[in-house]
């Protein structure tokens, strides 16, 4: 079949599950517009350049989230610490209880206390994909605290066990600023 040929349609059921093989943290996503603090749980949370500092994070344009990041002009990202499951229920709005949550401030932008790692965002760019936008952040803060993170896989959450041994091979800088 040639790259022009129509070919069938991607079935929805099976994107999210192979999407979904892809560990990933958890991070609650905060904003603040009008005295109004609102977060939101997501994994769609990447870094995007060392240098400026950059980070990306996708939201669905039907998500309440999605006006108030335009509205704020920034955002905060915390990443979700080891059992913290019901925090990120909360904000995913699944939870049958309500955590104990507080917020703090890293220049000004809102994140949650007692998380693994937060940073705060001014909002540079956003671009279209498809039914969300990327937010494109300049970081201007963070904050690490060193607890191992909540992680996320087939729709279940999950505990990184880190190996004892050294590895025989240097570990890959992904960061690395020249290629070899």
């Amino acid at each position: 079949m040639s790259v022009t040929e129509a070919k069938p349609p991607i079935d929805p059921a099976l994107f999210r599950r192979v999407m979904g093989s892809f560990t990933t943290g958890v991070t609650v996503i905060t904003a603040e517009a009008d005295d109004d603090v609102r977060g939101m749980t997501a994994n769609a949370f990447m870094s995007g350049s060392l240098a400026p500092p950059l980070c990306i994070i996708s939201v669905a344009k039907k998500a309440r989230m999605h006006e108030l990041l335009e509205k704020a002009g920034h955002f905060g990202v915390s990443m979700l610490a080891r059992g913290q499951e019901t925090v990120s229920q909360h904000f995913a709005r699944q939870g049958a209880t309500e955590p104990d949550v507080s917020f703090e401030h890293i220049e000004g932008i809102p994140v949650l206390a007692g998380v693994s790692a937060s940073l705060a965002a001014e909002i540079d760019t956003r671009h279209d994909c498809g039914d969300h936008s990327l937010f494109i952040g300049r970081v201007i803060g963070l904050r690490e605290f060193g607890r191992a993170p909540l992680v996320y896989h087939a729709g279940k959450y999950a505990t990184l066990h880190y190996k004892k041994e050294v590895p025989a091979d240097p570990a890959i800088d992904f960061w690395e600023l020249e290629p070899n």
